[in-house]
């Protein structure tokens, strides 16, 4: 088998759900070297004391970082408020984004914090959907507002005061998953809206992010027949390469949405898709083991190896990927897991609305 080290940096990994590290992840980061893995629910142990389930946490990551072979690694999660929250306690849960907009920098600032002080240095966050479509299963109140201007200001906000605190901003779902009545959870959302309103509604908060120096932007695995009626987003060229990096001048770094989620069940059967996959214009494909089998990452590694021997492939697909790959790595913050006493916590929860409904794991 190759080297699949070679192109590692262009997966990141989701661990299976245990709290100290599966003997199958600790092969698959050993073996790909990812860029850095997503960490959920169940790689904390929920129903135990901060005391109990932190240096359980700092045992993990110190596996990982020993199956990867360094410490400089990505230490991602999705941690937006509302449903989409992995800690738990203290770790604080605020409300959904549009029962705080209001009060986006503090919380922010608060989120940053946290985050930082678990080890963690990347949030797929802030949603810069907008909430647009009433029929929506998954969007909803995880967006800061029905507008475009609403979103753009409580997003950015938000975004500027998490890294502040050291934590990097993800900017999601591009190009849009706010107005679409289908959850790509399960399937392919489809998104009829046209051109003419998607740029003064749908793409408006992105556009923002890109002129504000967002580091990193998520796809979405939404159907957009106007713009692509043979791919989803995930592996649309004219989506990627021709808007978002072409028009738009997007020169960070871009990363799938899970690509283990139904939406993808059809397409990525085979690991060919990898050549297609990066030759949209992605950087970073996620793969993670709540909706598959993370071993088949390493077919797409192994294909995508193959896809460089092209020296066109490789001097104009990858190339420029591992390019912005670098800067990114160059820029990353290295946080450090520490133990925070009760203050800390108990300031943060006063900062803007908790949530107060039951936390569920399945959204990104």
């Amino acid at each position: 088998m190759a080297d699949l080290s070679e192109v590692g940096q262009h997966f990141l990994m989701g661990l299976r759900p245990t709290t100290s590290l599966h003997k199958d992840d600790k092969h698959m980061l050993a073996t790909l070297k990812p860029l850095g893995i997503v960490l959920f629910r169940d790689n904390f142990l929920q129903d135990a004391p901060y005391d109990e389930w932190f240096p359980a946490y700092q045992s993990l990551l110190n596996e990982v970082a020993a199956a990867l072979g360094r410490d400089d690694f990505v230490v991602s999660i999705d941690h937006e408020g509302g449903r989409v929250c992995r800690p738990p306690e203290p770790v604080t849960q605020y409300d959904y984004a549009r029962n705080w907009a209001d009060k986006a920098e503090d919380v922010g600032v608060a989120v940053g914090r946290e985050l930082a002080s678990l080890g963690i240095n990347l949030n797929f966050a802030p949603v810069l959907d907008i909430d647009s479509n009433p029929d929506n299963p998954v969007i909803g109140p995880r967006a800061f507002g029905a507008t475009p201007e609403d979103v753009v200001k409580a997003g950015l906000t938000f975004a500027r005061a998490m890294e502040g605190e050291g934590v990097v901003a993800c900017a999601k779902h591009y190009p849009g998953h706010g107005d679409t009545a289908q959850d790509s959870h399960y399937e392919l959302p489809v998104v009829n809206t046209l051109a003419g309103e998607r740029n003064i509604r749908e793409l408006v908060p992105f556009k923002a992010a890109i002129e504000a120096g967002m580091q990193m932007i998520m796809t979405s695995h939404v159907m957009i027949p106007d713009i692509d009626p043979d791919f989803p987003a995930t592996l649309s060229s004219r989506i990627v390469r021709e808007e978002l990096r072409g028009r738009f001048g997007y020169d960070g770094v871009v990363i799938s949405d899970d690509t283990g989620m139904r939406a993808m069940d059809s397409y990525f059967k085979a690991p060919s898709v990898a050549e297609d996959f990066f030759a949209s214009g992605h950087d970073i494909l996620m793969i993670c083991s709540y909706w598959a089998d993370t071993d088949r990452a390493l077919g797409l590694a192994e294909h995508l190896i193959k896809a460089k021997k092209s020296a066109s492939y490789a001097q104009g697909i990858l190339a420029p990927s591992e390019q912005r790959l670098a800067r990114f790595r160059e820029a990353l913050p290295k946080n450090t897991p520490k133990h925070m006493q009760p203050e800390f916590w108990a300031a943060h929860k006063e900062v803007a609305p908790l949530f107060a409904g039951e936390r569920a794991v399945i959204v990104r």
